[in-house]
């Protein structure tokens, strides 16, 4: 398994992991998929904070933060996504995206990072406890999807100083 940062020819692999949760899942309240340049803005935007896991030569995951809110009372806060393959789930590859993310976090002056996690997916809200990140609030049925009004859970984490 090699953690890397996201290159620009990685962004039609991202798109299709995104795809199929945004197509078949609760995990995400977006109906929209994405096409491959939108992610290519975002991985030449994010840079060091756009990660992609890799398989035997196969993107199978990404974790990646941007802004949590505009103005500058923010500039130290970040949320942050991470999305990963079927077959990369449950390998451990889960925490190796999120250490490294964190790691390129703290580098680039974040002192936290936010999770808004989708309730109908209780097992990013263990992940996320797991890693040491709080549940700070629950927003009941602010996204609806396929007749589903869903849940809200907002995690964060304080990261410490190197």
């Amino acid at each position: 398994m090699n953690i890397r940062r996201a290159r620009v020819k990685d962004a039609a692999a991202i798109a299709t992991i995104t795809n199929a949760i945004i197509r078949d899942t609760l995990v995400t309240f977006t109906t929209n998929e994405r096409c491959a340049e939108s992610i290519v803005a975002d991985i030449k935007a994010r840079g060091p904070g756009f990660l992609v896991a890799e398989h035997e030569g196969e993107v199978v995951g990404f974790a990646t933060y941007g802004p949590f809110r505009s103005g500058p009372g923010y500039t130290q806060c970040r949320e942050h996504s991470i999305q990963l393959a079927p077959g990369g789930r449950g390998s451990g590859l889960g925490r190796l995206l999120m250490a490294k993310l964190q790691k390129a976090a703290q580098t680039e002056g974040v002192h936290v990072l936010i999770a808004a996690i989708s309730a109908a997916n209780p097992a990013a809200v263990a992940f996320h406890a797991a890693l040491g990140f709080a549940e700070v609030g629950h927003m009941p049925e602010v996204g609806f999807k396929w007749g589903h009004r869903l849940d809200l859970v907002l995690m964060q984490k304080i990261l410490l100083p190197e």
